[in-house]
């Protein structure tokens, strides 16, 4: 959520004039994240967030925005986009497609506790849940295509002693069958920035731009392998045993999930050491750009090759 493109007050003070959402009050960059250009967006009837979308396909959208439509009709704490008068989600702004949807109260922790992760993990598997239900279906945008192709982009940049443990980690996802595996709609980035909590209870979940359909288990691990990990990579137990009973007391694990688990930790961290390897040794030029360090997820990996938690059984 960096700032790539500008928008003028000017311009976007017309562009309202196609929602009922009142008069332009202010308009201010949002420098957190770094796939779109993100801003806060106050009017005289309330607060948005505008999204100008830098690297994603006009047609590949409508899932995003119908997702997180479909995820707050069932009651969870999703920003709800916002039609226009023409009962659209997708307009254009400064040649870009833009969406706005409701900005959410609360704020995020970046030092949580097991408390946190019993919520989160809680919510995750609600999340999931009311998912199944959503009909339009899309691949996840950072599978193991992707991995594959940014793995042959970044492998000169790096030192051959990671040079060699990206190489065999991806010869071995590459032997990984998740065909058995729960199946349906992730969130697929839901990391600490992106959850908002209001007082003791989450107030919103944000940034579904990397949704898609994957396996349930990988967008666990992804999660996890954020709200648990200690600075080192390692796994902290009372959190991630926390984090894992309460999503399991909401929608049991499986023995294929089980048995996969392992793999889905280290293609959890694959997916995000390559991602900030791409944006740190090959980055987009910006306004506001955050380039996060791509080393802490080289150890995560590092960490779950060595050892990763069971998951809870049945």
């Amino acid at each position: 959520m960096s700032v790539f493109t500008p928008v003028p007050e000017a311009v976007l003070s017309q562009w309202l004039k196609n929602y009922a959402i009142g008069r332009l009050i202010e308009l201010k960059g949002i420098s957190a994240g770094v796939q779109n250009s993100n801003f806060f967006v106050t009017t005289t009837l309330g607060r948005y967030v505008l999204t100008l979308f830098e690297g994603i396909g006009r047609a590949e959208l409508p899932y995003y925005l119908h997702l997180m439509a479909h995820l707050a009709r069932h009651g969870l704490p999703v920003p709800a986009p916002i039609a226009n008068r023409d009962n659209e989600y997708l307009g254009t702004i400064e040649d870009k497609p833009a969406a706005l949807v409701m900005r959410l109260s609360g704020a995020s922790v970046m030092a949580p506790d097991e408390h946190h992760c019993t919520r989160v993990g809680a919510m995750l598997a609600g999340l999931h849940l009311a998912g199944m239900s959503y009909g339009r279906r899309q691949p996840n945008p950072r599978g193991p295509a992707w991995r594959t192709q940014t793995a042959a982009r970044v492998h000169a940049y790096l030192p051959e002693a990671e040079q060699a443990l990206l190489d065999r980690e991806i010869a071995f996802q590459a032997t990984v069958d998740t065909d058995a595996l729960p199946a349906g709609a992730i969130h697929a980035d839901l990391f600490r920035d992106n959850i908002l909590w209001d007082g003791e209870v989450i107030g919103g979940v944000i940034d579904f731009y990397f949704a898609g359909n994957d396996t349930l288990l990988f967008d666990v691990a992804v999660t996890l392998n954020d709200w648990c990990s200690l600075d080192d990579g390692s796994l902290d137990p009372v959190r991630s045993d926390a984090f894992l009973h309460a999503y399991h007391a909401e929608r049991p694990f499986s023995d294929a999930e089980r048995a996969a688990w392992p793999a889905m930790l280290r293609a959890a961290a694959l997916r995000f050491w390559l991602s900030r390897a791409e944006d740190f040794h090959l980055p987009r030029e910006g306004e506001m750009v955050l380039v996060k360090n791509p080393d802490e997820y080289r150890d995560i990996l590092r960490q779950r090759i060595a050892w990763s938690p069971a998951l809870p059984a049945v």
